[in-house]
């Protein structure tokens, strides 16, 4: 059986990790993004680093890259991994060229992606993925996975087989809409992070941060009984459960929930990287997902809309808030 040809459809981050591990074990992998950033890893290649595991690079002549849509025109599997705010026009341009038979996998964050891609390309076979950790550019051409995690996906058999033979640990789960719920009260904490400028051990080892995050995940949890959602169990804890354990004290806190700190010292949020580089952040689909959830079912999450408010404050006005400072911000919104 010849081996899936792939293409990555938003080569940053973690199009970058994704795809790159693919070419790393010998899998055909197209990317296709940005024309800087493909003129970068044109120039320096792809290098691949984690905590974990010994550094990768593929030197460029082993990269397949590309600017346009049309260069995934021979995939059989196509990795959407651009920002949720790109969705639907990264879709639009697909469908012009993306083969009859390919399946495309959204690797992206928040709930509304996969239904997005579905609209925009009828009759194709569209799966939801999940990616639980971070990876962020730590210089150019070279990516780094802060923390460990494993992928997950709606079951594809080639896309499974690909990914284990690329040292990418995955699951297939018939449940992804949970998944993606479980996953955004997790990434509720993109926003926290990116304001408070600390990595993520740092400010997740810091009370007052980890009650921000606890305010934020109870207003989403609410919305989601209103909703009928009951998010996927991914960890040691039940969702239900997360935001008393990140009230507890440090030293309890970090006992209880030393999964979670098993962070590298320099992993940090997308929503960070993205404020330091002076990008639009993914707010919109993280925050603004409970506020519209809430909403739709005749609540309110004014924590967080105020952080919704805060995290457009800083893209054009940088700021870091203590924890206190953000806490109390916070508290006084609801």
């Amino acid at each position: 059986m010849p081996r899936p040809r792939f293409a990555v459809l938003g080569a940053g981050s973690i199009g970058c990790h994704l795809g790159g591990h693919l070419v790393a074990a010998g899998h055909d992998v197209t990317f296709v993004g940005r024309s800087a950033a493909m003129a970068t890893l044109a120039e320096r290649g792809l290098t691949l680093t984690s905590s974990t595991r010994p550094p990768v690079h593929l030197p460029p002549d082993r990269l397949t890259l590309a600017t346009g849509p049309e260069a995934a025109a021979g995939a059989d599997h196509v990795l959407v991994t651009v920002k949720s705010a790109d969705t639907e026009a990264a879709a639009t341009g697909l469908a012009a060229h993306l083969a009859p038979d390919a399946t495309v996998v959204s690797f992206q964050n928040g709930l509304r992606n996969p239904t997005a891609l579905r609209a925009a390309l009828p009759g194709r076979t569209v799966l939801a993925g999940m990616v639980p950790y971070n990876v962020l550019r730590s210089e150019p051409g070279t990516v780094h996975q802060g923390m460990p995690g494993r992928l997950m996906a709606e079951p594809d058999d080639a896309l499974l087989a690909a990914f284990h033979e690329a040292g990418l640990d995955i699951e297939a789960r018939t449940d992804m809409s949970e998944v993606l719920h479980s996953k955004l009260l997790m990434n509720l904490n993109n926003a926290v992070n990116a304001l408070s400028g600390l990595p993520l051990r740092d400010q997740l080892g810091l009370r007052a941060y980890r009650g921000c995050l606890a305010l934020c995940q109870r207003e989403a949890l609410a919305a989601y009984r209103a909703a009928g959602v009951a998010p996927a169990r991914l960890g040691p804890i039940a969702p239900g459960a997360v935001p008393f354990v990140l009230g507890l004290p440090d030293a309890v806190f970090r006992r209880v929930a030393a999964a979670s700190l098993r962070t590298d010292a320099h992993a940090r949020s997308s929503m960070w990287e993205d404020l330091k580089c002076g990008r639009p952040t993914e707010v919109e689909s993280l925050q603004g997902e409970i506020v519209d959830l809430a909403r739709t079912h005749g609540r309110r999450a004014p924590v967080n809309a105020r952080l919704v408010a805060l995290v457009h404050e800083a893209e054009s006005a940088p700021r870091t808030w203590t924890g206190p400072e953000l806490y109390a911000e916070l508290r006084a919104a609801r």
